[in-house]
Order: structure tokens, then sequence, then C-alpha cells
């Protein structure tokens, strides 16, 4: 045969072959906020290659505030336009669901990231500037090379400007997590959002050592929570043939047509299914914060700095009960009864656990970090609720707990000693009488932390209660009350700590803070406010975009 026959056949071949590959689809529009934040994370890059840097500051900290709101109203445009609620659609080839639950899950994540980057912007009183105003993420200035007006830019606080793009990065992959609609693009979500989160945990100054110790914490723990996680993708994967949720949902089901004599062979052994299951949502768990894979945690939340300690808490929460969420309710319906006594003992010992050893806890940010694993547990209430009352009363707790969250946070970075941020809880004490306003808001933070009413803790959580009470778990709701009740004695305990204790002579100051700081803070209370007094619209808002497209 000569080579001019060979070369023919050989084209024709690869041509039948490029002819059965269908072109790809993308939908620019469905995908637009997520497409603008990494197009401003990209653009972040760029501005630390080449922009100045006494003039990167403003510049990062614009793109990210415009780059976020323009994402959240291209998630405003899609709702409006029906993908909430009447029209539903898997965008990207069947990567990404475009369905209520995803833009609520990702407005909720971009409100909460406009927030952060408020707390990002602070900067604190450093002692060592000698009342200059120095940022809370710079490097020593003594430390940087470079011209005159080099080091003025950093004795004024505009250094460590890589923190909006990397938060961009991380917001990027939230945005996409809860909305994965394949275990591929679910791994690739998380991913792309935990690396960032990784070095931005390692940004601390003062607490160097602390917060690189943190941070490689996290990354082990992390990486091998991934593991699992992928482990679980390739059973689940063996199993169903597909990574696909909705081909994976009609082959447990038994509903799958067309089934290869392979893939026949491997439907019957639920022991892949099974064991890939536990694998994808232990990996879940882990971004949860759910015991018993929330040892990461407190260790992470008091490294990190804290601006970046109230972000991660609030979005990373939310994106990951929303794959979680998805992962239930759309990919293993039909295992409900093989996951729901499982996610019962989980969401036992998540609740009392988080409550109970919160109470030794002698640093506030330590203190949160436990009180964060108590309310993943009521949060797993309403997941396991199995209804569309558990859906929308967890989308509901989720955006009331981020505010708080993060407000909470904001706090702490303005309460300062001469080694920085005062966090251990005995220099609290009569902080209510040094400053009135900082206490009396932190404690509104710690009253809807403890679910007091008229807050949005109150609120959330008897969305949660009555969702899972009405689903037939109602010994999980007592259990639930109880942790609660422990969880307010420590709450309690800071608030007469700050008002009722004599403040020490020696003891901290509060930095006055920047404007964004502060617009931070305040957007915190009128949300736990507005959440508490008046939560119906938002409860009916959430009860709407409940519903998940197969």
């Amino acid at each position: 045969m000569s080579a001019t026959v060979v070369h023919s056949l050989w084209t024709t071949a690869a041509a039948d072959r490029v002819a059965t590959i269908p072109a790809p689809k993308i939908e620019y529009a469905q995908l637009s906020p997520v497409l603008i934040v990494l197009g401003a994370a990209v653009l972040g890059i760029l501005i630390e290659a080449f922009v100045p840097r006494k003039g990167r500051y403003h510049t990062q900290l614009f793109l990210s505030l415009v780059a976020l709101a323009a994402s959240f109203a291209a998630v405003v445009a899609l709702a409006a336009d029906g993908y909430g609620t009447t029209r539903k659609h898997i965008a990207a080839m069947g990567a990404i669901a475009v369905d209520g639950p995803a833009l609520f899950l990702q407005g909720t994540i971009l409100l909460a990231s406009v927030v952060a980057v408020f707390t990002f912007a602070e900067r604190g009183l450093d002692p060592e500037s000698h009342g200059k105003r120095v940022d809370s993420f710079a490097a020593q200035p003594a430390s940087v090379p470079g011209s005159d007006s080099e080091k003025a830019a950093v004795r004024a606080g505009f250094t460590t400007t890589e923190v909006f793009p990397l938060a961009l990065f991380a917001v990027a992959g939230m945005l996409v997590f809860p909305a994965a609609n394949d275990l591929l693009t679910l791994f690739i979500a998380l991913e792309v959002f935990s690396l960032p989160l990784y070095l931005l945990c390692a940004l601390a100054r003062r607490k160097r050592l602390l917060s690189q110790e943190a941070a490689v914490k996290y990354f082990l723990l992390g990486s091998f929570s991934s593991a699992f996680l992928l482990f679980g993708i390739a059973l689940l994967y063996g199993y169903a043939g597909s990574v696909s949720y909705a081909r994976i949902a009609e082959v447990v089901d038994g509903t799958v047509q067309n089934v290869s004599p392979a893939l026949a062979d491997t439907m019957g052994n639920d022991a892949l299914l099974l064991i890939g299951g536990a694998m994808v949502l232990m990996g879940l768990l882990f971004k949860v914060g759910a015991v018993p894979f929330h040892m990461w945690t407190p260790d992470v939340y008091q490294g990190a700095p804290t601006p970046v300690t109230g972000f991660m808490a609030a979005a990373t929460k939310v994106a990951a009960f929303g794959a979680l969420l998805r992962l239930l309710y759309v990919v293993l319906p039909g295992l409900r009864w093989d996951w729901r006594p499982v996610m019962w003992g989980v969401v036992i010992v998540t609740m009392l656990g988080g409550a109970i050893v919160a109470i030794t806890q002698t640093d506030i940010k330590r203190l949160l970090a436990y009180s964060s694993i108590a309310h993943a547990g009521f949060i797993l209430a309403g997941v396991i609720a199995g209804t569309a009352d558990g859906i929308s009363s967890v989308l509901f707790y989720l955006a009331a707990y981020s505010f708080v969250t993060i407000g909470a946070f904001a706090v702490v970075t303005l309460v300062r000693d001469a080694g920085g941020e005062a966090t251990h809880l005995s220099k609290w004490a009569g902080l209510g009488r040094r400053s009135p306003l900082v206490a009396a808001v932190f404690a509104v933070y710690l009253l809807a932390f403890a679910g007091i009413p008229l807050t949005s803790g109150f609120s959330g959580k008897f969305a949660v209660f009555k969702a899972a009470a009405e689903s037939g778990a109602g010994a999980l709701v007592v259990v639930g009350v109880i942790a609660s009740a422990i969880a307010a004695f420590f709450y309690i305990r800071v608030i007469v700590l700050m008002f009722f204790s004599e403040p020490k002579p020696e003891g901290p100051t509060v930095a006055v803070p920047s404007p964004l700081t502060m617009t931070a803070i305040a957007v915190g209370v009128l949300v736990t406010l507005v959440l508490g007094v008046a939560p119906q619209y938002f409860l009916d808002l959430a009860g709407q975009a409940g519903v998940f497209v197969r």
C-alpha cells in the first residue's frame, strides 16, 4: 500500500472522528457571574505586575468591588429572567446548573464577599508606626526595598494587595461549587477556591509563625479531604459510568436506559456506590466543618488574618453547603435511607461537640471557630429534612449567618493592644466601658449567634428546626435546642465580661475603623435585625429558589 493511500485513509478516519465530536456550546450569559469575577481576578494579577506600588491598593480595591457588584447584578438579571423559578437550565454542556438554589447561593456569596472586601481594606492602628495608619496585611516597612515614595506608600499601608485577586479567584471557585452539575466540575471548583484560601491564611503580618502554621495545617488536611473526594468520584464513575449528576441519579434509581454490558456489571455493585458516595460526602463535610472533620477549623480561624477568617467562615460555608445540598438532593436521593441515619449522627455530634468545646475556649477567634462548628450542625439539621422546606430553611440560614459572621470578625479586628489584635478573652474585660458602641455591636452579633428572638439567628434556627421536625426528626430538634442553650452560655459570658467587668489599666484600645470597615459592621447589624424582625419576605424568596434542576 502506497504512502499516499495510507495518508488518505488516515485523513479520512481522522475526519470521521472529528465529525463525531460535538462542537462545545457555552452559554456565556448564564455563566456571566463566574466569568466576570474570573476576568477581574486575572486583571488583578496584571495590576500587581504593571501598576506602580503606590497605586495598587486603590486600583485593586476599586476593581474588586466593581467586579463583585457586576457579578451580583448578573445573578439578579438571571433571576429576573426566570432562571431561579420557571426557567431552569444546565449550561456548559451539562457542567453548570442555573437554577434557584445556585443563583440564591451565588448571590449570597457575592454580597458576603463585598462586605469581606471592605474588611480587607481596613488599616488598623500599628503601635510601631507612631500613630500612622498601616494596612493590617502590610509587611514591615524597613524590609521593603525601593524608592522613598515606594517606602512611603508602604508606610501608608498599601502593600500586600495580592489579597484582592486571590480573594476573587476564591470567589470564582465558590460560585461554581454549589452550581456544579458533574463531579469533575465539583472537584475543579473545590481546588480553585481552596488554593487561594491556603495562601490567604498565611498572610498575617504580626503573628507570622502562627499564620503560616495554620496555612500548612489547612493545606495538608485540605489535601487529604480532596483526595477522599477524588477517590469517591472515581468509585461513583465506576458504578455509574458517568460523572454527570443526572446520570448517576438515574443509575441509582434504576431508571437508566441503554445500559452497556460493562455498566450492567458494575450497577449491581452497591459497594462502589456506598463507599464512593461516603467519600464524596466526607470531602464536603470537611469544607462545612462538621465533626469529625472539623480539626482544621479552630487552628485556621485563630492563625489566619482576621478579615480572611471572616471571609472564609462565611463564604466557604455557603458554597460547601450548596454543594452538599445538590449532592444529597440531586445525586443521591435514592439512597436517602442509607445516608440519613449517618447524617443524624454527624448532626448530633457536630451540634453538641461545637457547643460544649466552645465553653472551654479563652481566645475569641477559637470560640467563634467552635461556634461555627455548632452552627454547621444546626444547618445540617435542615439538610437532612429531605423536603422543600428543608432546602429553603438552609438557604435562609446561610444568608443570615454569613453577614453575622463577617461583622463579628470585623469587630475583632478593632480590639488591639501593643501586640496587635487582642483576642484573649481576658483582654475584653470592661470593653463596654472603654467603647460602649463597639461592645454593643458585638453583643448584637453574639445574641444572633445564640438565636435570641428579633435577630436573624432566631429566624434561621426556627426555620431549620421546623423543617427537621416536620420531616420526622423531632428528636434531632430536641438535641439542637439543648445545644443552642449550651451555646447561649458562652455567648452571654462574653457579653457579661464586656459590660460587667472592670477594665484593666493595660487593657486594649479600640482602633478607629476605616469607613469601609464601619460599612461592613453596619451592614452586618442591619441584616441581623431586618432578618430577625421581618424575615418573611426573605423566607419566601428562599422558598421560591429552593427547587433544583435535575
